[in-house]
């Protein structure tokens, strides 16, 4: 403001020594030197994918913007997908509570009546439409199985436990690797039953065994320990012809070591106390 006074006296004192200074020159400068043209801001607006040139015509963006953007397309439709894949997987758990609920009943009787296992094995037709509709979301991202097998990684060595057990108290068998795909409609080639899964499966289904055969003597069942430490006696020496790494799965393989020695001991204090069956020869098995 003193500025703007001091250079309108001062013009004011040389128009009076000089008249023919023009007026114009006056009043530019009353207008303070420093102070900028009101210039309105333009509105905000949001960042697009596409930029434009001066004259209108639109243009790639720059090589990382690009690349981020891309990146942000990706994790979106991964988002999408996982969340469909975990509706799925949390129907999936709910059916296997219910086939859980049903099979404890088995601890409870000395027989396997056909009707304990009726309400479970219901529940084998619900499992296999969800896994076909698990295999149906995952075939649209092709080649990613492993990045979402994760999901449902948990549940489905639940499942392949389940069906394990069930399968033992029908045919005293193991339930192989290809008998539980086709069980659950799953095919191999495209969306299969991980191998991992499926082991990890097994020694769940084997710690269900000590309390089966604990029961099973409780109600009378004297032979029951005979038969299953049979089984475990084979199914572990199957498993010693993996090279398995100290991972997940080689703990739950030392946890059948276990299963199988609380099993032995049921097995030999029948035998002691003369309740097993004359003929019943089972020879331990080397530590």
């Amino acid at each position: 403001m003193k500025s703007a006074f001091r250079n309108g006296y001062f013009f004011t004192l040389s128009r009076s020594l000089n008249p023919n200074i023009p007026s114009t020159l006056f009043a530019l400068h009353l207008i303070p030197p420093h102070s900028p043209p009101s210039i309105s801001s333009p509105p905000f607006r949001s960042v697009s994918p596409i930029a434009f040139m001066a004259g209108g015509e639109p243009h790639a963006l720059p090589p990382l913007e690009k690349q981020f953007e891309d990146f942000r397309a990706q994790l979106e439709e991964s988002g999408t997908l996982r969340d469909r894949i975990r509706a799925v997987v949390m129907e999936i758990e709910s059916t296997t509570r219910l086939i859980h609920s049903g099979l404890l009943l088995v601890h409870q009787s000395r027989s396997t009546p056909a009707e304990v296992l009726e309400k479970p094995k219901t529940q084998i037709s619900v499992l296999k439409e969800l896994y076909n509709r698990l295999a149906e979301i995952v075939r649209e991202s092709p080649g990613r199985y492993y990045r979402y097998h994760g999901d449902w990684k948990s549940e489905t060595q639940t499942v392949v436990s389940l069906l394990a057990f069930m399968h033992w108290l029908e045919t005293g068998t193991l339930l192989l690797h290809t008998e539980a795909e086709e069980t659950l409609g799953l095919n191999g080639s495209e969306f299969g039953l991980d191998v991992e899964d499926y082991l990890v499966g097994i020694c769940f289904m084997s710690n269900e065994l000590p309390r089966y055969v604990v029961n099973q003597v409780t109600a009378g069942d004297y032979d029951c320990p005979r038969k299953v430490m049979k089984f475990l006696t084979d199914l572990h020496a199957s498993f010693r012809l993996l090279n398995l790494r100290n991972d997940f799965l080689r703990k739950k393989f030392d946890g059948m070591k276990y299963d199988l020695r609380r099993v032995e001991e049921v097995y030999y204090d029948v035998k002691i106390r003369g309740l097993a069956a004359n003929g019943d020869s089972v020879e331990k098995p080397a530590a």
